[in-house]
């Protein structure tokens, strides 16, 4: 019975998935570390808040740490807000297609770095 299943899997699903769960556990490491650093949480505020080039330092930071964000304020907001489901399964959704897209940089970062 397994083995009816597994012909279905194409190489590339695999690959997106194992993009999106690098994605996901990169956005945690990316907050975790700007975390550690610092006293407060990471978040998109810091575009507007302190000097420019400080702004700017923060935009890799923020590219990578999104996911992380989003799914945070949006948890966050539906237990104190009660927001709708709807509302957080579009809020899933982007997280998701951005943590996928920034998996994949991440994935090709690491395959350029290692020449596999």
């Amino acid at each position: 019975m397994l083995d009816d299943l597994l012909p279905a899997i194409s190489p590339e699903t695999i690959q997106s998935f194992f993009a999106l769960a690098i994605g996901f556990a990169f956005a945690g490491l990316c907050a975790s570390g700007y975390r550690l650093f610092s006293t407060r949480l990471p978040s998109f505020r810091l575009l507007e808040v302190g000097p420019v080039p400080a702004r700017f330092a923060a935009i890799p930071l923020l590219m990578f740490s999104a996911p992380f964000i989003i799914m945070r304020n949006t948890l966050r907001h539906r237990r104190l807000e009660r927001r709708r489901a709807e509302i957080v399964m579009v809020a899933t959704v982007i997280a998701g297609f951005w943590s996928l897209l920034s998996g994949n940089v991440v994935v090709l970062l690491l395959s350029v770095l290692f020449n596999v």
